[in-house]
C-alpha cells in the first residue's frame, strides 16, 4: 500500500539492511535512485528515521560520494550498498546513498516520507548503479518486469510489484504507449486537448512522474493552454494558472495515449482557492522554465488511471480505473 501527503506524493515502506529496518520513501518514477537519511545528518534530517550502516551486517560503504538534484531541493551524502526489501522482495547489493545533508524541502515538516526511491531506468541513474526495480527484475525473482501503480487522494493507493493488480483497473480499457527514451519513463502522447480543442501539436514526448504533483509543460504551451478561457490569470512567478472556480472543471485536460483518451476530473484538476474566500482556483497545469517541448505528467493526470510500467517491453500502460 501507498500512503499520500495532500495528494502530492505517495510513499512506501521498505526494509534495509542486515537485521532489517523499516523506512519510507516516496515512490518516484522520475528518477533512479534511493536516498535516505543517514545517521550522521544532522539537524537537516531530524525527525526522519535514519539509516546506521554500521549496524547493518551487510552495508558496505562504496567510498564514493553523491549529490542528487530534484526540482523540490536536493541531497548530499555517501554511497553504500545493502538489502532493500519491497513488497515481498529483497533486492541484495543494492546501491543507495546515505544522506548527510537535506535541503529545507526535504526535512520531516514538509516532506513526511524518510527518503525517496527512483523508478525509472539506470541510463539517468546519478550513482551508474542498478535502480531498485531493475535489481529485483535482474534478480529474476519476480512473475513479470512489471509495477502497477494506482495514485488516489482518497481511498486506497498501491504499488504492485512484479505484476499489476487486476481488480484495481477496466482490464479491457489497458492501452499500452511504448517508451522512446529509457531514461525517464518516457512516451509519446498523440494529443492533449482540454474542453474539445487540442493544444499544441500532436505526437509530442511525454514523461510519465509519479515524483511530480502537477501536470508541468514549457511556458510557451501552458499559455496557450489557457488561452481563451474566461478568466484564467497567470499567477505572479511560479508558472500556476488560476481560473474562476465555478468553471474550472471544465477546463481538465484529456490526454490521449495509444490511440485512447484519458481525462483528468475536475476534482483533481481544481487544486483550490488561491487563497481563502477567492473565487479564483489553482489549475493543475502549470508551466516551468526548465521544460522545453514535452510534458511532465504528474500526480493530477495520474491520480485519474491506473498506470502499467513495463520494463520487460519497454512500454507504459494506462487503464480506467475499476
Amino acid at each position: 500500500p501507498l500512503t499520500t501527503e495532500d495528494a502530492t506524493l505517495w510513499y512506501a515502506s521498505i526494509n534495509v539492511g542486515t537485521p532489517a529496518k523499516t523506512f519510507t520513501v516516496d515512490i518516484d518514477t522520475g528518477s533512479s535512485d534511493i536516498f535516505l537519511p543517514s545517521v550522521v545528518c544532522g539537524v537537516s534530517c531530524d525527525g526522519h528515521n535514519k539509516y546506521d550502516p554500521s549496524t547493518s551486517s551487510t552495508a558496505v560503504d562504496l567510498g564514493k560520494p553523491f549529490v542528487l538534484t530534484y526540482i523540490t531541493g536536493d541531497v548530499e551524502g555517501e554511497q553504500f550498498v545493502d538489502n532493500v526489501a519491497i513488497g515481498g522482495y529483497t533486492a541484495v547489493g543494492q546501491t543507495l546513498g546515505a544522506a548527510m545533508v537535506y535541503s529545507p524541502t526535504f526535512s520531516s515538516t514538509s516532506f513526511t516520507p524518510d527518503g525517496l526511491a527512483g523508478f525509472a531506468f539506470e541510463s539517468i541513474s546519478v550513482y551508474e548503479a542498478s535502480p531498485l526495480f531493475q535489481t529485483l527484475v535482474q534478480s529474476g525473482q519476480l512473475p513479470e518486469a512489471v509495477f502497477g501503480v494506482k495514485l488516489s487522494a482518497t481511498g486506497a493507493s498501491e504499488l504492485y510489484v512484479g505484476g499489476t493488480n487486476t481488480a484495481l483497473y477496466q482490464q479491457d480499457t489497458l492501452t499500452y504507449t511504448p517508451v522512446t527514451v529509457s531514461g525517464f519513463w518516457q512516451v509519446t502522447s498523440d494529443q492533449v486537448s482540454r474542453a474539445g480543442v487540442q493544444v499544441g501539436p500532436s505526437e509530442v514526448e511525454s514523461i510519465i512522474d509519479t515524483g511530480t504533483s502537477l501536470i508541468l509543460t514549457d511556458t510557451a504551451t501552458a499559455a496557450s493552454y489557457y488561452n481563451g478561457i474566461p478568466g484564467a490569470i497567470l499567477q505572479e512567478s511560479d508558472g500556476f494558472y488560476s481560473i474562476p472556480c465555478d468553471i474550472i472543471e471544465n477546463y481538465a485536460p484529456t490526454f490521449t495515449f495509444g490511440g485512447r483518451p484519458f481525462t483528468v476530473s475536475g476534482e483533481t484538476f481544481n487544486l483550490g482557492p488561491i487563497e481563502d474566500g477567492s473565487s479564483d482556483c489553482l489549475a493543475g497545469v502549470a508551466a516551468s522554465s526548465d521544460i522545453e517541448d514535452y510534458w511532465l505528467v504528474g500526480d493530477v493526470f495520474l491520480q485519474n488511471v491506473y498506470s502499467v510500467f513495463d520494463m520487460d517491453q519497454l512500454r507504459v500502460g494506462f487503464a480506467e480505473l475499476a
